[in-house]
C-alpha cells in the first residue's frame, strides 16, 4: 500500500463558515441560528465518521476547523434557541396582557 497524500475533509471549512453564521444568526430572531447550527452539526458528524474510519487520510488543519466549527454550531444552536425561546415566551406574555386588560392599553384622552 503506496504512502498516499493527505487531503482535507470534505466538509471542514464549510462546517466552520456555518458554525460561525450560526452565531451572529441568533441575532435574526434565532432562527437563522438554529437552521446553520443543525446544518454545521450534522456535517460534522458526517465526516467525523469519515475521519475515524482512516485517520490517515485527513489533514490535521482540516480537523481542528471541523472540530471549531462543530463547537460553534453547538453554542449557535444553543444561543439561537434559548433567544428563540425567550421571544415567544415574551410575545406570549405581552399578548396575554393585552388580551386580560384591554382598558390598560386605551390611552386616547379627550380634550
Amino acid at each position: 500500500m503506496e504512502n498516499q497524500p493527505q487531503r482535507p475533509l470534505p466538509n471542514g471549512t464549510a462546517v466552520l463558515v456555518l458554525g460561525i453564521i450560526s452565531i451572529v444568526g441568533c441575532l435574526c430572531y434565532g432562527i437563522p441560528g438554529i437552521v446553520l447550527g443543525i446544518i454545521a452539526i450534522v456535517l460534522s458528524n458526517k465526516d467525523l465518521r469519515l475521519y475515524n474510519a482512516d485517520p490517515t487520510l485527513y489533514t490535521q488543519g482540516s480537523l481542528s476547523n471541523l472540530k471549531s466549527g462543530r463547537i460553534c454550531g453547538i453554542i449557535g444552536l444553543s444561543i439561537s434557541s434559548a433567544y428563540l425561546a425567550f421571544l415567544i415566551i415574551y410575545i406570549f406574555t405581552v399578548g396575554w396582557a393585552f388580551l386580560s386588560h384591554p382598558w390598560m392599553w386605551n390611552h386616547s384622552t379627550t380634550m
